[in-house]
């Protein structure tokens, strides 16, 4: 799209597994599905929309560069991303829909030379996108027993059929692992597109408190609200183009809260195999020749 109680979230994106967000928030996860209930036609489309988001989940083979707009209440960011077998990296474009200051882009070029000249910062950076990528896996192969799925209708958009399941929690579903636990409280409804068998919309709503490590670590409280969109960026690739988070709750013992847009948006592919190093210069030369063109 929960041990990290309020861990930061990874820069990028592929496909679905941003649904698992709160994985990432206070280890927890946002949708699933559940063989009874049946549905017109079965629940079978829930069930290969979501096998294909998780072998999308998986792909290492479609690198993109994109940028990310990031709204909270405080600040509103704009960054350029690239992936690389070596993680993620990012530029800094704008502050408040605004050129950065002198100050503000120093510091970004600092940050981008630090990670230069010590590779050991990028290695600890794409270990910790590998850990976050690990709780949405397990996230998302829970989802068949966590949830209940009921059909609420169909639509044509172009060529292509829109199906809509509201989904609720399994009574039956239980685990151990605490990074699943606010599975128990999420209702809400997703949305597939039934011709490419892809999930192009989730929004999930708490309906309880969901208290993580028995309280002791956090709480999510009631009435927090999730909706993530995303749609094929090109090329037969889909990724995450909108992002909505309004949660409240505690961290420990510090009340906090989530309340978060991200819009991503021109996706281009880069090439396999890119390390880090030569995003950094690409991300560079492209600052650059903004810099000229607004001369």
């Amino acid at each position: 799209m929960i041990s990290k109680l309020a861990a930061k979230r990874p820069d990028h994106s592929k496909g679905f597994p941003r649904a698992a967000i709160l994985l990432v928030l206070l280890s927890g996860s946002v949708s699933g599905t559940h063989a009874s209930d049946r549905l017109p036609g079965d629940n079978a489309l829930v069930m290969q929309a979501l096998e294909t988001e998780l072998r999308a989940a998986q792909d290492p083979d479609h690198p993109m560069q994109y940028r990310l707009r990031k709204s909270t209440p405080r600040l509103t960011s704009t960054k350029e991303i690239i992936e690389t077998t070596d993680g993620a990296v990012a530029r800094l474009l704008m502050i408040n829909d605004a050129v950065p200051s002198p100050s503000d882009r120093e510091k970004d070029d600092a940050r981008l030379e630090a990670l230069l000249a010590d590779p050991s910062r990028q290695r600890k950076r794409k270990q910790n996108e590998q850990d976050d990528t690990g709780r949405v896996l397990k996230a998302l192969r829970a989802l068949p027993k966590a949830f209940l799925y009921q059909y609420a209708g169909s639509e044509a958009n172009g060529p292509v059929r829109i199906e809509r399941y509201t989904f609720r929690p399994n009574p039956k579903f239980s685990s151990s692992d605490l990074e699943l636990e606010v599975l128990t409280a999420l209702t809400g409804e997703l949305t597939i597109d039934s011709t490419h068998q892809r999930v192009v919309r989730l929004e999930g709503h708490l309906q309880q408190d969901v208290d993580i490590g028995w309280g002791l670590l956090g709480r999510l409280n009631k009435g927090g609200t999730i909706v993530i969109e995303q749609a094929d960026v090109g090329q037969g690739q889909w990724r995450i183009v909108h992002f909505r988070m309004d949660m409240n709750g505690r961290v420990l013992f510090k009340a906090r809260s989530f309340d978060t847009t991200e819009e991503e948006t021109q996706f281009v592919p880069v090439p396999v195999g890119m390390t880090y190093q030569q995003a950094i210069q690409m991300l560079r030369t492209d600052q650059n020749a903004q810099t000229v063109q607004a001369r």
